[in-house]
């Protein structure tokens, strides 16, 4: 288990190894209409917890760190610096927190003793305290570049959008060019088309201009798009603009300027940029069951993270696309009360939204992996056309999957006719790797593709854990000399860590390893075909860090040798533990270096052939010296050992231990900079907040991860219960002030630490919970927990159903009622089982129309505040907290 912890620590304690094991077992009965799982009293502990009278030592380490962090990562965290403390006498809450993540989960200990804490003797009583609004009004915002690299035009070029205007910066020839002013870029009645996003086509002739945005899903929406000609600034639709607009997605062609699109759930193809071209309608038969070249809810949210599946091939010959059929999907509906941005605005009758939602065990969408072949056609238009349907080909292979426990993972194409598939089943513990070779297994009626690649327990993993659901091929250019169609990918060594493996040829069934070791690779950055280098990210044990290193790609030569190629840093301080992130040139010869922790973050652009004169890119020199004015966390990582297995726990803070824990493969212990409401908790409220990443978290290898297969919640719970005993030990904590807090599946982590009744806290906190698995999507779900008819007595254990032991403990809950992931329906069946089992002494909000990251109409603030507020209430402020003699406990 690994913990990071905030807090002032009173002293420095002796390095020990605590083991907690439990051997109770849980009953499953079923009756005639549903699986009841019957537990003990205690399940998840070895009888009512009593604190104990000595104190037992910890592996915790002082992190000797500058003062520094990472930026937002995302809308629920805002991330900030953490300063350091010792002693000074001070009257303390302490809160610990276990972050568990569809989003994260936290602990919460409050300190019954008075303790020291060394501050700058200069400045010591104008520190200031963090505040919320600290938090939210951008004081400790970080200064944070993205250089948007412009492959079309070289290596090292990259472009800026300032007042209307674009400009390419040449950091080789060190010029600025003027590419585009936005205020030449006007529809047919001269309007200014507004945009911030576009892409230059391949032969540097257009432009391509996305506008009139619509939000759809987390990552999807839609838009209009209109194509700029640069010689003479004239501007026009790709296809007719509509309000609302209807284009799903839009993409150029690798090479020329054919334009890619979706409109109305069909494929379409532009085949020239020119003024007055048509497009080529591929599919017909789009609606709003039936995708083709984008994902459906599902796939968008747990297979792609984005907003497409179409592939152009490398020579634009050629596009792949999924078909996606969600007929047999069920709807889920649910209310818009109020669809304006004024919270005093009354609707007399609600709006809908309904989607198509697959629920465990319930059906999936159907979906296929088609070409077209947009070559072929163009040349066949000197004779009586034929339809597109006559150049469109669906790949099949033996040993396909029925499509209703087939699960597409990706699709990429490994050289210009060669097309590479994965496949996995619904329960994502077998998979194939499938290649198809457009050249030679191509018919009239279809594509043969042949499995070169086994994945699962008989394959690749080797083990009963799960098929992680990732992008990570990369096809290997020719220039280097290898076979057609060469790739790279990530896969896990025999002793279940990530690497980079090479394939070559691509039909090869077994890898060729690149790198080794117990360091996960976490990315590959990116190919330098003239160095023969590959770019990766690696997750430096104990994980929590992030460093970028190239390795050499082996030549044909060195491909049967035994000759292992050390990998080089990249990160140019090489600072022990940093977390590190690099942005790579389109042909590797820059690269922007990202220091994103501990310290304050900054980014450097180096030249790989000049590494030893980077420009400094930004250095938050204002961030730094704001960050001094105000209180701050120290702090610590420690391991701690439960029923054989090391849980890594960072500390942190002024006076908060917080542990925090994240779902399968996912990972909250880390070494960025933050500044965000635990730290506000910590420093402010002056509660210990503890993080821990134990069983099922990722980057340590699959022997940790693969635990909780089949059994959500159950290992994660013991080790939060085990952490927070292990810190409820220390004196200077309140034993009977110990909470937990979490959103997603860390509000689920929360009710489940609440259901197990160890008597350990006295609080809970649950946003935007699961509450039972049965209620959340398939891919997701499935893939850690099967099927429910192969499984279920493990649904049953790894859902809420048991909500006695909420009448001991204090509880709050929240959920957005327009939450189209974790769906209000989870909240709605735990406030069920409340009333029924009489449960009464608990807090509920409700946030009208918000989704999973509850943000309508302000919402965000509130939330936090809600929590902040509930705290308080049972916890009380700094002032109000009292030391408690040792005798009482």
């Amino acid at each position: 288990m690994v913990a990071k912890t905030y807090q002032i620590l009173p002293q420095e304690e002796p390095e020990t190894t605590h083991i907690y094991t439990d051997d109770v077992a849980a009953d499953v009965q079923s009756s005639d209409n549903a699986v009841v799982f019957v537990r003990p009293p205690t399940y998840y502990n070895d009888g009512r917890f009593s604190p104990p009278s000595s104190v037992d030592g910890d592996q915790e380490t002082l992190l000797d760190k500058d003062p520094a962090s990472e930026d937002v990562e995302d809308s629920l965290k805002y991330r900030s610096p953490a300063h350091r403390f010792g002693p000074a006498k001070s009257p303390l809450g302490y809160l610990i927190l276990c972050i568990v993540g569809l989003t994260f989960l936290v602990l919460i200990i409050v300190l019954f003793s008075t303790f020291s804490s060394t501050y700058n003797p200069t400045q010591g009583s104008e520190l200031r305290h963090i505040t919320l609004d600290n938090i939210y009004d951008g004081t400790f915002a970080t200064q944070r570049r993205y250089l948007n690299w412009v492959s079309e035009v070289g290596d090292g070029v990259y472009s800026t959008n300032e007042h209307g205007v674009i400009k390419l910066i040449d950091i080789k020839h060190n010029t600025t060019t003027e590419l585009l002013k936005f205020s030449d870029v006007r529809d047919k009645n001269g309007r200014i088309i507004s945009s911030s996003q576009w892409k230059l086509s391949p032969d540097l002739k257009y432009i391509l201009i996305e506008t009139d945005y619509r939000k759809q899903w987390r990552w999807s929406g839609h838009r209009n798009y209109y194509i700029h000609r640069l010689r003479d600034h004239v501007t026009y639709p790709i296809a007719s603009p509509s309000i609302p607009s209807e284009i799903a997605y839009a993409t150029w062609s690798p090479t020329g300027n054919a334009v890619a699109y979706v409109l109305n759930n069909d494929l379409y193809v532009l085949p020239s940029a020119d003024e007055g071209v048509s497009s080529i309608r591929v599919t017909f038969q789009g609606n709003s069951s039936l995708f083709f070249g984008v994902p459906d809810w599902v796939y968008e949210e747990e297979v792609f993270s984005g907003d497409h599946a179409l592939w152009w091939s490398p020579d634009s010959r050629r596009i792949a696309f999924l078909r996606s059929d969600e007929t047999e999907v069920n709807d889920y509906t649910f209310p818009i009360y109020n669809p304006s941005n004024d919270p005093h605005a009354v609707f007399p009758y609600t709006n809908a939204v309904t989607m198509k939602y697959p629920k465990p065990g319930y059906p999936n969408p159907l979906v296929t992996v088609h070409t077209f072949d947009l070559d072929r056609y163009q040349k066949q238009l000197s004779v009586p056309t034929s339809p597109p349907s006559k150049f469109t080909r669906e790949i099949t292979w033996k040993g396909r999957r029925d499509l209703n426990d087939s699960v597409i993972q990706e699709v990429v194409w490994v050289g210009n006719t060669t097309l590479l598939i994965k496949e996995v089943n619904r329960a994502a513990d077998e998979g194939s790797v499938v290649l198809c070779n457009l050249e030679t297994q191509e018919t009239d009626i279809g594509a043969r593709g042949i499995v070169v690649r086994k994945l699962g327990k008989d394959g690749e993993q080797g083990d009963d854990g799960w098929i992680d659901s990732s992008q990570n091929v990369r096809p290997l250019p020719e220039s280097l000399g290898l076979e057609e169609g060469a790739y790279l990918d990530i896969i896990p060594t025999k002793d279940g860590y990530n690497q980079i493996a090479l394939f070559n040829p691509p039909n090869q069934s077994g890898p060729l390893w690149i790198t080794f070791g117990k360091d996960e690779v976490v990315d590959i950055l990116g190919i330098d075909s003239s160095r023969r280098r590959v770019y990766y990210l690696s997750a430096t044990q104990p994980g929590t860090g992030r460093d970028p290193y190239y390795v050499t790609i082996p030549d044909v030569t060195q491909l049967t040798s035994t000759t292992v190629f050390t990998p080089v840093s990249i990160a140019l301080d090489s600072e022990k533990g940093a977390y590190y992130g690099a942005s790579l040139s389109p042909f590797c010869g820059y690269y922007l270096l990202n220091y994103n922790g501990p310290g304050i973050p900054w980014q450097k652009l180096v030249d790989v052939d000049d590494t030893e004169n980077p420009t400094v890119v930004t250095n938050n020199s204002k961030l730094a010296n704001r960050v001094k004015e105000f209180y701050e966390p120290t702090l610590v990582y420690s391991t701690i050992e439960n029923e054989g297995y090391v849980n890594s726990a960072p500390l942190r803070g002024t006076s908060n231990p917080l542990f925090r824990y994240g779902g399968p493969g996912s990972q909250t212990v880390d070494r960025r900079f933050s500044m965000d409401w635990h730290t506000y908790v910590a420093c402010t409220l002056q509660y210990i907040v503890v993080v821990v990443d134990g069983r099922g978290t990722g980057f340590r290898g699959r022997k940790l991860r693969n635990p909780v297969k089949g059994d959500l919640g159950f290992y994660e719970t013991r080790d939060q219960i085990y952490a927070a005993r292990h810190w409820a030990s220390k004196p200077y904590v309140d034993s009977t002030k110990i909470g937990v807090w979490g959103w997603s599946y860390g509000g689920f982590m929360a009710a489940k630490v609440a259901e197990a009744d160890a008597q350990v806290h006295n609080l809970a906190m649950s946003v935007a919970p699961v509450t039972s698995w049965l209620l959340y999507d398939t891919i997701y779900t499935e893939r850690y927990m099967g099927l429910p008819d192969k499984n279920p007595g493990g649904y049953v254990n790894a859902s809420i159903s048991d909500v006695k032991p909420f009448a001991h403990i204090k509880y709050l809950l929240a959920h957005g009622t327009g939450d189209d992931n974790v769906h209000f329906a989870n909240t709605a069946h735990l406030i069920d089982m409340f009333t029924a089992a009489q449960i009464r002494d608990y807090r509920l909000r409700i946030y009208t129309d918000s989704d999973h990251s509850i943000f309508t109409r302000g919402a965000n603030r509130e939330v936090y505040q809600f929590l902040t507020d509930f705290l308080i209430e049972h916890w009380g402020r700094p002032s109000d907290v009292k030391p408690i003699d040792h005798a009482v406990i």
